[in-house]
């Protein structure tokens, strides 16, 4: 691994100890703990048989044996402790790991949001089976640290037995120091086999989970579209059953293919390791046997130097494959750097909101054109609109004609590609973003009812003034249905969480948002489609009661039913990102042109 990728590691554990360093420290400790233990155990051992073939009593080799046991217990328990709590730890990771991303999600630029290869980033970074990537890179550093403080530990015990042997004793034994010399060198040449091994394998492993990556992600698709209702209308009424048989049947034969070719690597991995840690096991053995024959060491000391030089081997070779293991997650590791690392391109600017009595507020778009980023076309085009707040106003026109982007650049969620924007005569980039957005309650076209009770939803928080959210049920038309609930503004909405909570029709969903942009009581109101899943007679009582809704506000209603639009004082026709025609209902019939052509359209369905 380079040391671009050890910064990519460590850049996305610096994220995760700001709030969670406890899961390092107990990382680090475990490691550490998991690491010594063994050799405390394997010291004890050679230091009880030494005793015991030097003559010693019963009651000296009991107290070896009460020390040994009740250190290694100790060790032992604090291990099983930290064990425990570092696991639970790793299997809620996927959600600490989530709270930076989501923190990062919800602070990025809204552009971001809609871009593809973004969307993809994060999919990667979340599309690793039941274990999260910091989870991963945890247990890895975890492996990695344990076998590093293990090799070092081996060191320290093996060294005298090297030291000893390097001196010549009887006759038939001169030149042990040669003999020393060359299993050393057997056993990192050893080491070396298994590291290419290990790499090897470790590679072919990498290329199988990339492929089981992508099984993974069509699995987690197909299985989508059982989870719910709403996906399987269209599947059962445009019999697709046998298509999505087909289709999960040819996933499952590639996943149980992938699984069958990943496992047969794992065990020649495995005999391979298994194989090349007995040859290592068989020569340290023997040689330790040779050293205590020629009265080097002791018998004690065969069976202390002999473990820790295999668990020296031992060590190496997991580190081998850890290491190995890592560098393969280094490439989602680097998803999720360049994630958290998207730079705020929109300008933040830091003048106040004016705190005016009478809300009065003038709006201007001032030349103003825009394409969205990657894109070569103006969505729209030198655009040139005034406005005060008071006014009742729809956009209408074609699919794709411009509107949604309109409200999208009123609304700062993308900054204009040229020209500006002005609130009271004021670069709308040179407010303070938050205070800014207060300005705007909008219900947009695609809008989340969430699910939470009824009276957060409606309130946008935990902090619910029941009055208001009562009076803005009422006024988008809920009154009613609000008050057959049992729980009032306590009901849950849905029952994903809550068995008692209440599942809602689109339209009472929509009546829904519609008392949250009410409830903010902001300056504009804006509605993208806010009748599209209401039925006729609820719609007229929407439209009835919209004096009441918005008061004196500025309202901004886009809508493809022109009818709707005759209640608005002034109607803006966009066509290709312009403003082709502006004016009342009345005027607007009357005149040649793109109104009259999308009004004569539909004046069928309005007789």
């Amino acid at each position: 691994m380079s040391r671009k990728d050890w910064k990519k590691i460590f850049v996305m554990l610096g994220n995760l100890s700001e709030n969670h360093k406890d899961a390092l420290i107990s990382m680090v400790l475990l490691s550490v703990f998991t690491a010594i233990r063994p050799f405390v155990a394997v010291i004890l051992t050679g230091m009880l048989v030494d005793a015991a073939y030097a003559g010693a009593d019963i009651a000296e080799l009991l107290r070896y044996v009460a020390v040994g046991v009740g250190g290694i217990f100790l060790m032992a328990a604090a291990e099983g402790i930290l064990t425990m709590f570092f696991n639970r730890k790793l299997e809620y990771m996927q959600e600490i790991q989530a709270q930076p991303l989501n923190k990062k999600s919800m602070k990025m630029d809204y552009e971001y949001l809609e871009d593809p290869t973004v969307h993809e980033m994060r999919q990667k970074i979340e599309r690793l089976g039941g274990w999260s990537l910091a989870a991963r890179i945890l247990s890895c550093l975890n492996k990695i640290l344990r076998a590093a403080v293990t090799v070092l530990a081996a060191v320290v015990v093996v060294i005298p037995m090297f030291v000893r042997s390097s001196h010549p004793v009887s006759e038939g034994f001169v030149g042990s120091w040669l003999m020393s010399a060359l299993l050393l060198a057997m056993v990192l040449l050893l080491v070396f086999v298994e590291f290419r091994l290990g790499r090897y394998y470790n590679g072919k492993e990498a290329e199988i989970r990339k492929e089981m990556s992508g099984c993974e992600a069509r699995s987690k698709y197909y299985l989508d579209i059982l989870s719910g209702c709403e996906k399987q209308k269209d599947l059962r009424m445009c019999k697709q059953q046998q298509l999505y048989e087909r289709e999960f049947d040819e996933l499952t034969a590639g996943i149980k293919a992938t699984t069958d070719k990943m496992a047969r690597c794992v065990t020649r991995n495995v005999f391979s390791q298994q194989s090349v840690s007995a040859l290592t096991g068989f020569l340290v053995y023997a040689f330790a046997g040779l050293l205590a024959c020629a009265g080097m060491i002791s018998v004690g000391g065969v069976v202390t130097y002999a473990a820790s030089i295999l668990k020296f081997t031992e060590a190496m070779g997991m580190l081998v494959y850890v290491m190995s293991w890592l560098g393969g997650n280094v490439v989602f590791a680097e998803d999720y750097m360049k994630y958290m690392a998207l730079p705020q391109r929109k300008h933040e600017g830091c003048i106040p909101m004016e705190k005016r009595r009478d809300n009065r507020f003038s709006v201007e778009f001032d030349h103003v054109s825009f394409k969205y980023p990657g894109s070569d076309i103006d969505v729209i085009k030198d655009l040139s609109i005034q406005f005060e707040i008071g006014e009742k106003m729809a956009i209408v026109g074609r699919n794709g004609s411009g509107k949604t982007t309109f409200i999208k650049l009123l609304c700062r969620l993308y900054d204009v590609t040229e020209g500006c924007i002005k609130v009271n005569g004021i670069d709308i980039r040179k407010y303070d973003y938050a205070e800014y957005c207060d300005l705007f309650a909008v219900v947009f076209q695609d809008f989340q009812v969430f699910a939470f009770p009824l009276g957060e939803n409606v309130a946008a928080g935990s902090a619910v003034d029941k009055e208001r959210a009562v009076d803005a049920l009422d006024r988008a038309g809920m009154g009613e249905r609000y008050r057959d609930l049992p729980d009032g503004l306590t009901t849950s909405i849905g029952k994903e969480f809550e068995e008692n909570g209440v599942t809602f029709s689109g339209g009472e969903k929509q009546k829904i948002a519609i008392a949250r942009a009410i409830y903010k009581d902001a300056p504009f109101v804006i509605m993208d489609e806010p009748t599209a899943a209401l039925d006729p007679e609820s719609e007229c009582e929407v439209y009835a009661g919209f004096d009441k809704m918005v008061g004196n506000k500025t309202s901004i209603y886009i809508s493809h039913r022109l009818a709707s639009c005759r209640f608005c004082e002034d109607i803006l026709v966009f066509d290709k990102g312009r403003v082709v025609q502006r004016g009342k209902h009345e005027e607007l019939e009357q005149q040649e042109g793109l109104y009259r052509e999308l009004w004569d359209a539909q004046a069928q369905y309005y007789a």
